[in-house]
């Protein structure tokens, strides 16, 4: 499939109008088997309740009656699972969706392909969901654009929903424009239109969006904004300023940067006008306008994205900077969720709770503990200290440490505060992967 992928990428890359037929043939058995291999063996389980290891036992035989089905056109997508998890520092609750095993398989194939051909035509720009390029990336980029270009003012925007407002006909009609294969789009339109089975056991039908925690939706969520906003903002925002203007976005988040005052507020009235022909609202209570200048001093806002504040500071120099830290949210959500899991399994053996500790703790390091954010990363490892020390001295009546004994223990599994290094490091991936946990 390696080898199809860098095929289909290559030609994407050399004809940007080509549409691709024949794709429906690439869910073959080999594929399939690749796909399935690249899925997370400690998946949670959708409706059929089908683990990996449940499904790895009669693998060939399993998959070969996939591949038939496909071919007869007699695949069905099952219900999605419904799952809520908690907003930090909120009463709301973030709805993600669990695919059957089955559809996981497909949907990473298909995000395979999908990837292949947009991976060539999605823009600078847009920094989620692509092969090489994370998070860091894209925050590097904001940092050094902000600091070093002509830019006064910032737009920091949300859309509200945005996983579950995607108008379906817009999705499909964005395909066709590269693909041109009917198998295929019928295929992402039952996924689409899944039943999702709610927590209380109803069985709810979307008439739009598609769900997060579905594989092939990351990928579908990058194709629906490269066509709504980024292409927008290259064609005819950034043509129509006469300053100079920037965007970088990850997923459904982004940031706008302009040299004018005047051009970044109409660029915020346009965006809802636009955002709104394609079945999406931005939230207005997290969308504003800010100066963000170096000589702007108090007037400066300060706004957050992808996990971190960014505003103006002093160097020890003196000089004018673009800072970052943690975002406050971020830092006490990490501090709530670390503080659950260690209440939830105190009971482990010491050993196996702070081998357990020190992976996540690496993880974190792995994105926070970046030049300039020294302070806020300090800031967590003691306050999880505190906390790691607390839940400890509770695992039964008689008081288990004092902090004499406590502090040796850490030394000895050698705990300690993630060291900080320059940003960009390419393990961000497995760092997102921890942070969620803590």
């Amino acid at each position: 499939m390696t080898t199809s992928l860098r095929g289909i990428a290559n030609k994407a890359a050399e004809e940007k109008r080509y549409r691709f037929r024949d794709l429906y043939r690439m869910l073959n058995l080999e594929n399939l088997r690749w796909s399935f291999y690249r899925l997370r063996k400690d998946a949670a389980c959708g409706v059929d309740q089908v683990s990996f290891g449940d499904y790895e036992e009669n693998l060939e035989e399993n998959l070969r009656g996939l591949v038939e089905r496909l071919k007869a056109k007699r695949y069905r997508a099952k219900l999605v699972k419904r799952k809520y998890i908690p907003k930090p520092g909120t009463d709301k609750r973030r709805p993600l969706g669990i695919p059957a095993l089955e559809d996981k398989i497909l949907q990473a194939a298909v995000a395979n392909i999908l990837s292949a051909i947009w991976g060539q035509d999605f823009l600078e720009c847009s920094y989620g969901y692509r092969k090489g390029i994370g998070p860091h990336d894209g925050l590097d980029e904001l940092q050094k654009a902000l600091q070093n270009g002509k830019y006064h003012w910032v737009v920091e925007a949300d859309i509200r929903g945005f996983f579950d407002n995607m108008d379906h006909d817009w999705l499909v009609r964005m395909l066709e424009e590269r693909v041109e294969d009917r198998a295929l789009i019928r295929l992402i339109r039952k996924w689409l239109r899944a039943g999702i089975l709610e927590e209380d056991g109803s069985v709810v039908h979307p008439a739009t969006g598609s769900p997060q925690g579905g594989i092939v939706s990351p990928v579908l969520s990058n194709i629906y904004l490269h066509y709504v906003l980024d292409l927008w903002f290259e064609k005819k925002v950034a043509r129509g300023c006469r300053g100079h203007c920037k965007l970088v976005r990850y997923a459904d988040d982004f940031v706008c940067a302009f040299e004018s005052g005047r051009e970044a507020e109409e660029f915020e009235i346009s965006l809802k006008e636009r955002l709104a022909g394609f079945g999406l609202e931005v939230a207005e209570e997290k969308t504003r306008t800010m100066k963000f200048t170096r000589r702007g001093g108090k007037e400066n806002g300060k706004f957050d994205f992808l996990g971190f504040e960014f505003r103006w500071g002093l160097s020890r120099k003196g000089n004018a900077v673009v800072k970052r830290r943690t975002s406050r949210k971020k830092l006490q959500s990490s501090l709530m969720n670390f503080t659950e899991w260690v209440r939830k399994n105190r009971h482990w053996k010491v050993r196996r709770l702070l081998m357990s500790l020190k992976k996540k703790l690496a993880g974190y390091g792995n994105y926070y503990a970046i030049a300039g954010n020294s302070r806020s990363v300090q800031d967590f490892f003691r306050l999880m200290i505190k906390v790691l020390f607390k839940w400890l001295n509770r695992r039964s009546q008689r008081r288990s440490y004092r902090w004499e004994g406590f502090n040796r223990l850490l030394r000895k599994f050698g705990m300690a505060c993630p060291k900080v290094r320059k940003a960009g490091n390419c393990q961000m991936e497995l760092g997102l992967k921890h942070v969620v946990v803590l």
